[in-house]
């Protein structure tokens, strides 16, 4: 199979979806690699460093999208390159489809088999080809907020781990999976007071003993929810429904009950976003100010930090990629977890929450490959 690897075009994207390594990994087990020139330059990757692992270099991102079987990239395709995907290509990648109407049409309209990083499972119910970038963008979430929170860019003034004589900021992180326990890390490790909630009692007890009172864990009922975003100087809001638009946990009215300058930073932006008043932002312009509160709601927070997010991202893709390579959809049939990250297929939506969230049809995935 001929893998392609164009160079991301989204604002401020970076990472590259195969390091030299990774496409080292293909061409071993036989396949052709066309990688497009430049792609890799954000991670420090040069052509050359492509050429020696075995792949070829394109002039233009057309010649890696008409040239291609299989389509490996980081961040869902742009509009432009809609239309270069075609019926019998099978395209790998983050797409967060469920609040992303347009996207979802361009990809039934072209036809191509659109298998999705955030929806592919594992043995233990997890998502392992979201977690490496929820880790990164969880602690980066901290990073990001703690800046937000100066003055000269409309936060509060508010120093996250005090000083002797002053208390600490208040981090209030709504969701405890994996981006809100590696937030939760770094306020702590930053000396900050942190509040944790979720609304799974195990995974509350879990935060506990891994915390053992370095944070309060609280369930997230509404109220509880209200109180601490009252409290807090830093809300960072990580809820997830696999696939599914995020919830709506923090209203516009609640932000009159916020401190003003006090910063939102919406890392389930990608599936909508959980603060009613977030909408997309870029690394260009991450931040903007509603009702004095400041909202931090980069769609791509990981592409920041590209060296360290593309060799986590291409460790957890690797395996599935390959599988993909090797057998062609036959891969999807064969592996469960490989097949929930099936998104589309040939002008049909193949994920229940994706559909769902989108009010349109939904076919099975076995159904939709099978036909």
């Amino acid at each position: 199979m001929r893998v392609g690897c164009p160079k991301e075009i989204k604002d401020h994207e970076y990472r590259v979806g195969l390091t030299p390594g990774a496409a080292r990994e293909y061409v071993a087990h036989g396949h052709q690699v066309l990688v497009e020139t430049g792609a890799g330059a954000g991670i420090g990757a040069g052509d050359d460093a492509y050429r020696e692992a075995g792949a070829a270099i394109a002039e233009t991102a057309e010649e890696v999208f008409a040239r291609s079987d299989m389509i490996v990239k980081v961040k869902e395709p742009q509009p432009a390159e809609w239309a270069r995907l075609r019926e019998g290509q099978i395209l790998y990648a983050y797409l967060h489809l469920a609040p992303d109407p347009e996207q979802t049409k361009g990809l039934l309209e072209s036809g191509v088999t659109a298998v999705a990083y955030e929806t592919v499972t594992d043995a233990h119910g997890g998502l392992p080809l979201l977690a490496p970038m929820s880790e990164v963008a969880g602690r980066l979430a901290v990073q990001a907020g703690a800046t937000a929170l100066q003055k000269a860019n409309g936060g509060r003034g508010v120093l996250l781990g005090g000083v002797p004589g002053v208390l600490p900021g208040k981090v209030t992180i709504i969701g405890g999976g994996v981006v809100g326990l590696n937030a939760a890390k770094m306020a702590i490790g930053l000396g900050a007071d942190v509040t944790v909630l979720d609304r799974s009692i195990p995974r509350l007890r879990q935060l506990d003993d891994i915390f053992a009172g370095r944070a309060r864990t609280r369930y997230a009922t509404a109220e509880a929810v209200e109180e601490e975003c009252f409290r807090a100087d830093l809300i960072i809001g990580v809820v997830l429904i696999p696939g599914a638009a995020a919830p709506k946990l923090v209203t516009r009215e609640m932000l009159a009950g916020m401190k003003k300058g006090a910063v939102l930073v919406d890392v389930a932006i990608d599936q909508g976003g959980c603060f009613e008043t977030s909408r997309p932002t870029t690394h260009s312009n991450p931040i903007f100010e509603v009702d004095g509160i400041i909202h931090y709601c980069v769609a791509n927070m990981p592409g920041a930090l590209p060296v360290t997010s593309t060799h986590a991202l291409n460790n957890a893709t690797l395996h599935h990629g390959l599988q993909l390579a090797d057998k062609g959809l036959q891969a999807l049939l064969d592996d469960p977890h490989l097949r929930n990250g099936l998104n589309v297929h040939k002008g049909r939506v193949t994920n229940r929450a994706v559909a769902e969230s989108l009010g349109c049809e939904v076919t099975e995935p076995t159904a939709a490959l099978a036909a």
